[in-house]
């Protein structure tokens, strides 16, 4: 009788695992070959319902949401098990957008033509067309154009900003290939696998704060420090 329920139980754990490695499959979107107007639309309806997905970008593996729809924030959060009073940053797909979600002063807007689109987070006071839901604690705001064509396209497809924060647990480190966050692919609605990452540093983007005009500080190093001093410097 035990080896007959041993077997039953056998059969049903093998059919189970197999239905759960065939649900994963079908959520994951490889663009190691590229990407096209079907993937962006697909990955643009998820976000839009309010779902959260996995994304490479010029750093590390990320996983976002949209910055506006307080429900997706929260999924976000819960997803990495994350502190909601931590900040996450938003990400813009041109410079033009920038003014409408964290305000631009003459000095700062300078600065932001040298860095990006690029590897760094600028910070900036928030203006009130953000949701008020994201980032309750602070008056500022981080806000990213990585220099990643699949971020910005899919910025431009949602026509509103995505909150972005890294793929993996909170305080765990950073990744750079999807099967280094296989932890969380159970609750992440769709895993774009854009292969190895070449950054071998993991240090995500250079943080800089410029809320205050005239003034900055670099709050995380990041893998551009040397590229974003030399342009504070310059300005």
């Amino acid at each position: 009788v035990d080896k007959f329920l041993f077997m039953i139980f056998l059969h049903f754990f093998r059919r189970f695992m197999s239905s759960s490695l065939s649900d994963v499959s079908e959520r994951i979107i490889s663009i190691v070959s590229g990407y096209g107007k079907l993937e962006i639309d697909r990955l643009a309806l998820v976000l839009r319902k309010g779902g959260v997905v996995a994304v490479p970008t010029d750093t590390i593996y990320g996983v976002a949401a949209l910055a506006q729809n307080k429900e997706a924030v929260r999924k976000l959060y819960d997803i990495k098990g994350r502190n909601f009073k931590k900040p996450v940053a938003i990400c813009v797909s041109e410079r033009e957008e920038i003014p409408k979600w964290g305000h631009v002063t003459s000095t700062t807007e300078k600065i932001l033509r040298d860095l990006l689109p690029g590897p760094m987070t600028v910070v900036l006071k928030r203006t009130s067309n953000l949701n008020s839901d994201l980032n309750p604690h602070t008056f500022a705001i981080g806000i990213r154009i990585p220099n990643n064509d699949l971020i910005r396209d899919l910025e431009r497809a949602c026509g509103e900003p995505l909150a972005l924060t890294s793929a993996n647990i909170s305080n765990h480190q950073s990744t750079i290939s999807i099967e280094e966050f296989k932890e969380i692919w159970p609750n992440v609605d769709l895993i774009v696998d854009g292969g190895v990452l070449h950054d071998g540093t993991r240090q995500g983007s250079t943080v800089v704060d410029l809320s205050s005009d005239g003034c900055f500080e670099i709050i995380r190093k990041g893998c551009a420090y040397e590229k974003t001093l030399a342009v504070l410097q310059q300005n």
